[in-house]
């Protein structure tokens, strides 16, 4: 099929309100408007973040983004674990993860469209949204009263390497059929913890991993899963705490802009064909990079907080 064939198809079904042109277009427009509409003007574009941008600071916000995109439109998940963790070390991190929900919100609003992935999801899991919503309900307050420690994605590294560990010692060992209630439920209250304090959830994506198989219904059920919570997390952070500002959300917007270009090239690659063993391949190697990034990043300042607290709990 040409491009201008599925140009028109896309248009044409967009204007019969179908389902996925709609949710793609209109995640697509909301962050088009957002980044025009709290434009606060050239001179004030780095004003909100501390301390003054180096030229490869701005070079590090344009092609982060558009990297991470590329591989959550792929894989379907990794955005917010590649950028959180490098953008903290840049600006603010409680800010890094304020401005960082708002990318993973469009990228998966767009990839429910994309991937056709509906209401009979949300029946099937509804259990599971709950409980994340309630995590991240929980986790956006203590964020918001504790901050972002760096023990927090330091320990989600750990996870992140001992999921690693399991698939490489059981050769890629699928369970099928074999989900647990009571563990999905678990791990979406955790992974709904987790996104909303640190921007940070690789617990849901590697349960998903281990027993779905499924390229598709692995990405657009993420994708849902991962828009839900993101929607709660802006509507509290904007509505009952002062953590999402203006600029930030202005900042954030113009972020996902930027992510859009690496998104529809990470979309266009799965959509011509994953080979299963390649994609596993792909997110075990990406975890253990990650893991490896996130203890490159904190590992300094949890050991310096271990060698402050090792003195009063040893005589």
């Amino acid at each position: 099929m040409s491009t201008t064939t599925s140009a028109e198809r896309f248009v044409g079904n967009l204007t019969d309100f179908r389902y996925r042109e709609v949710l793609m277009t209109g995640a697509t427009a909301a962050i088009v408007v957002g980044a025009v509409a709290l434009f606060p003007g050239v001179e004030s574009v780095s004003k909100g973040i501390d301390g003054n941008l180096t030229a490869w600071q701005l070079a590090l916000f344009v092609l982060l983004p558009v990297a991470a995109g590329a591989i959550k439109g792929t894989i379907g998940f990794g955005y917010a674990l590649i950028t959180t963790p490098i953008f903290a070390t840049v600006i603010d991190p409680t800010m890094a993860v304020v401005v960082l929900a708002i990318p993973p919100w469009m990228i998966n609003v767009f990839q429910v469209g994309e991937t056709d992935t509906g209401l009979g999801y949300v029946r099937e899991r509804w259990s599971l949204i709950l409980l994340a919503l309630v995590g991240s309900i929980v986790g956006v307050f203590f964020l918001d009263t504790f901050s972002t420690h760096p023990v927090v994605p330091f320990l989600i590294g750990l996870l992140i390497l001992g999921y690693v560990g399991f698939e490489v010692a059981k050769n890629f060992v699928t369970v099928e059929k074999a989900h647990n209630p009571l563990a999905l439920g678990s791990v979406g209250l955790l992974e709904g913890f987790l996104l909303a304090a640190a921007n940070l959830g690789p617990l849901l994506p590697a349960y998903l991993h281990t027993f779905e198989r499924d390229t598709e219904q692995y990405v657009g059920g993420l994708s849902m899963v991962f828009t839900f919570v993101f929607t709660a997390r802006i509507v509290q952070m904007a509505l009952f705490t002062d953590l999402l500002t203006t600029y930030r959300l202005w900042l954030g917007c113009a972020l996902a802009v930027v992510t859009l270009v690496g998104l529809f090239a990470g979309t266009y690659l799965r959509r011509t064909g994953v080979d299963e063993d390649r994609f596993n391949w792909l997110v075990v190697g990406l975890l253990f990079v990650i893991s490896l990034n996130i203890f490159s990043k904190t590992g300094p300042a949890v050991a310096a907080s271990v060698r402050k607290v090792l003195p009063a709990l040893v005589p």
